[in-house]
């Protein structure tokens, strides 16, 4: 993606979501690519994985001198690319997961309303298991089984996981 070569500040639009997100690629895979979020805050609310298919468009924001000065004099720094793996959702998941303490599924074609926010157990025979936390940072007892499939975004680093992640720390399994 030339975005990507040319760190260009971008507007993605997805074909789940009404409003654009806005960023910069920071890494392309087979079906997915890596994303660094800026918030309409204007900082940096970690990454997302967004399935390549889902992308209706994809250009360089008007607003970006703005966005790109507002961080600047922030002293916002952009993150690091995280070693994410993005050949497969195998690997995405499991990089991910060794890369922050929390991540984040979306099932937007079954539930698009819904994220499902925790640490990853085990992924085998195309099924991801979570064990999620809730947003009142309390720690399911038992993991949860998700597709492959069904999963179409996902997001680790941003300020909501990170809170989660403070206030419940980790599961103690």
């Amino acid at each position: 993606m030339d975005a990507m070569q040319d760190k260009r500040f971008v507007r993605v639009h997805r074909r789940f979501e009404s409003t654009p997100v806005r960023g910069y690629v920071m890494d392309v895979g087979p079906k997915f690519f890596l994303f660094c979020l800026v918030s309409d805050r204007q900082w940096f609310n970690g990454f997302e994985c967004f399935r390549i298919a889902d992308v209706k468009g994809l250009k360089h924001d008007p607003y970006a001198d703005f966005s790109e000065a507002a961080l600047k004099l922030r002293a916002e720094r952009k993150p690091r690319k995280p070693k994410i793996s993005l050949q497969g959702k195998e690997e995405m998941l499991l990089t991910a997961a060794q890369a922050f303490p929390l991540v984040t599924i979306h099932r937007e074609k079954v539930d698009p309303d819904v994220c499902h926010i925790g640490k990853v157990v085990s992924v085998k025979a195309k099924r991801v298991r979570f064990l999620l936390i809730g947003p009142d940072a309390q720690w399911d007892e038992n993991p949860t089984d998700f597709s492959f499939r069904e999963i179409t975004r996902v997001s680790f680093g941003g300020d909501y996981e990170d809170a989660l992640h403070i206030v419940g720390g980790s599961p103690s399994t």
